[in-house]
């Protein structure tokens, strides 16, 4: 019975406050246009840090900057709980990085520069990569690590769910070929913009990295070869595999898991 009150008095102090949920515009100067982008904020307690860590949260394709707050409402929950802000940007359906062959899309430079200089200037955050991290699911998976890799300065964790993490087996889905140009003509812009090919060369600073997929998964064997490459190259990361689809039950099971690892990492567990 005391073990059951003193658990009863834990889940209450660690669930007495609301975090607030802004929903805001955010320009990109290097498209000349704003995006829309959801910010969750903890409500700490009096004593605790005023500056947060963030973690950057991307959407899957066709989805947008509201799927995680919508589908996952527990999210406020989960940054209350983790002391962090959590950040939900649009990407549209582009990928997450600078387009080699339209000058007009430039996401990497969005998500990994322009959004993060934004969030530091208009919110308490620890503006340092150690910091900051990012992740999403499916084309946000991809996203996450890929500018997790690029981006060492800005974020010092990524990481991935159910991620597309190859781009060079589904070359004639989801409109690749209009961001990365022809795949055999221009097999370079493939290249340099796949987190498969991207791992061969040394990342340029320590990262934390977690990788997430479920086993039945159409993403499934990419995920497990990528691991693979990782073992082989003794790139350090977490892998995580569990009986579940691409879908939102399995990001909803994932999510957690991802939040703790990047907790662990801001407040010092992981190095």
């Amino acid at each position: 019975m005391r073990f059951v009150f003193l658990w009863t008095l834990w889940l209450l102090s660690h669930n007495a406050f609301a975090a607030k949920v802004d929903t805001i515009w955010v320009a990109s100067a290097s498209m000349k246009k704003s995006y829309r982008c959801v910010v969750v904020i903890p409500e700490l307690q009096e004593k605790e840090q005023a500056r947060l860590p963030v973690t950057y949260l991307l959407h899957g394709y066709s989805g947008d900057y509201s799927n995680w707050i919508k589908k996952v409402p527990a999210l406020t929950r989960y940054a209350d709980q983790y002391r962090m802000m959590i950040v939900c940007p649009d990407g549209l359906n582009n990928w997450y990085f600078d387009s080699p062959v339209a000058d007009s899309i430039r996401w990497e430079t969005y998500i990994g520069q322009e959004l993060p200089a934004y969030i530091d200037a208009h919110y308490p955050t620890l503006a340092d990569r150690k910091g900051r991290a990012i992740t999403g699911l499916s084309m946000g998976g991809h996203g996450g690590l890929y500018l997790g890799i690029k981006q060492t300065e800005i974020f010092g964790a990524c990481g991935s769910m159910s991620g597309g993490v190859d781009l060079l087996p589904f070359s004639k889905k989801w409109q690749l070929d209009k961001l990365l140009g022809d795949p055999v003509t221009q097999a370079d812009n493939w290249r340099r913009h796949s987190v498969m090919q991207m791992v061969e060369e040394p990342i340029k600073q320590p990262l934390a990295m977690i990788i997430d997929c479920g086993t039945e998964d159409f993403f499934y064997a990419v995920n497990e070869a990528l691991h693979q490459k990782l073992l082989e190259k003794k790139i350090a990361h977490d892998y995580i595999i569990r009986p579940g689809k691409h879908d939102w039950n399995y990001w909803q099971q994932a999510l957690p898991y991802q939040l703790l690892f990047f907790y662990r990492f801001f407040y010092g567990s992981l190095g």
